[in-house]
C-alpha cells in the first residue's frame, strides 16, 4: 500500500491452506496486494481488505467448529452469485431477498468460514 488508507477495518482470518483460501477469496475478486508466506493481504481496490494467516497451524480452524464469519457489502451480488453458484449454501443456489432487508446469498470459504454477500434490498433496480 503506497498511500495512506482511508478510515477502515480489515479482518484477519485464519485458515489451514493458504492457497486454497486465497483462490477462493480471488474467485470473490480480491487480489493478493501482499505476500509474507504465511500471512497475505487481500484486497479488491474498492474497501474490502483481507489478511489470511496460516501462522496457527495446519489444524486450526478445526473442521465443523469454525467460528469466523464475513460480510461482504457489494453492489454486485447477482455477479458473484453466478461465479460462486456452485458453492452457494442456499438450496436455490442464487441469492434473495432476506426479511432484514438484504439481497444476498451464503457459502463456506475452505476453512468453513461463513461468508454472506450482499446488498440492500431497497437499493436494487
Amino acid at each position: 500500500m503506497s498511500h495512506a488508507p482511508t478510515h477502515s477495518i480489515a479482518a484477519i482470518l485464519p485458515c489451514s491452506d493458504l492457497d486454497a483460501s486465497t483462490a477462493f477469496y480471488e474467485m470473490l475478486g480480491l487480489k493478493v496486494v501482499s505476500d509474507h508466506g504465511t500471512y497475505r493481504l487481500l484486497a479488491d481496490g474498492k474497501g474490502w481488505q483481507l489478511h489470511l494467516t496460516n501462522e496457527s497451524g495446519p489444524t486450526w480452524p478445526e473442521r465443523d467448529q469454525n467460528p469466523f464469519g464475513l460480510y461482504l457489502y457489494t453492489e454486485q451480488v447477482a455477479e458473484l452469485a453466478e461465479r460462486a453458484r456452485d458453492r452457494i449454501l442456499d438450496r436455490e443456489k442464487a441469492p434473495t431477498h432476506k426479511p432484514w432487508g438484504m439481497y444476498e446469498f451464503a457459502l463456506s470459504d475452505p476453512d468453513e468460514a461463513l461468508v454472506r454477500v450482499g446488498w440492500p434490498s431497497h437499493l436494487i433496480g
